[in-house]
C-alpha cells in the first residue's frame, strides 16, 4: 500500500540513467524516458556491472535444451548464475518495486527484445527475455523494454 505522496518504485537499468556501466564503459542515457518517469522513485540496477565489472566482454543469450543462458563471447563460460543471484537479491531488497524497465536487447535486462541464439550461434529469435527481466516477470512485476515503454506511454 502506498502512503499518500509516496512515489511508485520503478527498477530501471542503470545505463538508461546515464551510468557508464555498459560492457564498453559507455551509457545509454535516455532523457525522454527519465522525463516520463519523473513521478516515480527510481531504483537503478546493473547485474552485469555488479557481477563482472566494467568494461567487460560481451555475452549472448544461448538456448539449449529449452533453457536460455547468458554465455560469454570471450571464453564461452556460462554467466547466468551471478546474474540470477543479483536479480533475486535485488528484488528481495526492494520489495516495493511495481515496475521494471530494462534496456532493450540486453542479455540481462531485455524484457522481450533480446536476441536468442542456438549453441552454433544461429539466431533462434529476436524476442528473448534477459535473465534479470525473467526474474521480474516471474515475480509478477509489470515489465517493459525502455523503447516499448516510451512508445506506449508517451503521447
Amino acid at each position: 500500500m502506498l502512503i499518500k505522496n509516496q512515489k511508485k518504485e520503478v527498477a530501471l537499468s542503470a545505463c538508461l540513467l546515464g551510468c557508464s556501466c555498459r560492457y564498453d564503459a559507455k551509457d545509454n542515457l535516455n532523457r525522454e524516458l527519465l522525463c516520463e518517469l519523473e513521478s516515480f522513485s527510481i531504483v537503478s540496477f546493473c547485474p552485469e556491472d555488479y557481477a563482472f565489472g566494467t568494461p567487460r566482454p560481451t555475452m549472448d543469450l544461448i538456448m539449449e535444451n529449452s533453457t536460455t543462458r547468458a554465455i560469454s563471447n570471450e571464453n564461452h563460460h556460462d554467466l547466468s548464475a551471478p546474474i540470477y543471484n543479483y536479480a533475486k537479491k535485488f528484488f528481495q531488497e526492494n520489495p516495493n518495486i511495481k515496475l521494471f524497465i530494462g534496456k532493450d536487447r540486453s542479455p540481462s535486462c531485455a524484457v522481450k527484445s533480446g536476441k536468442v541464439y542456438d549453441k552454433d550461434k544461429k539466431i533462434v529469435h529476436k524476442h528473448g527475455t534477459g535473465l534479470m527481466a525473467k526474474v521480474a516477470l516471474d515475480l509478477g512485476i509489470e515489465s517493459w523494454d525502455a523503447e516499448e515503454y516510451l512508445t506506449t506511454h508517451t503521447s
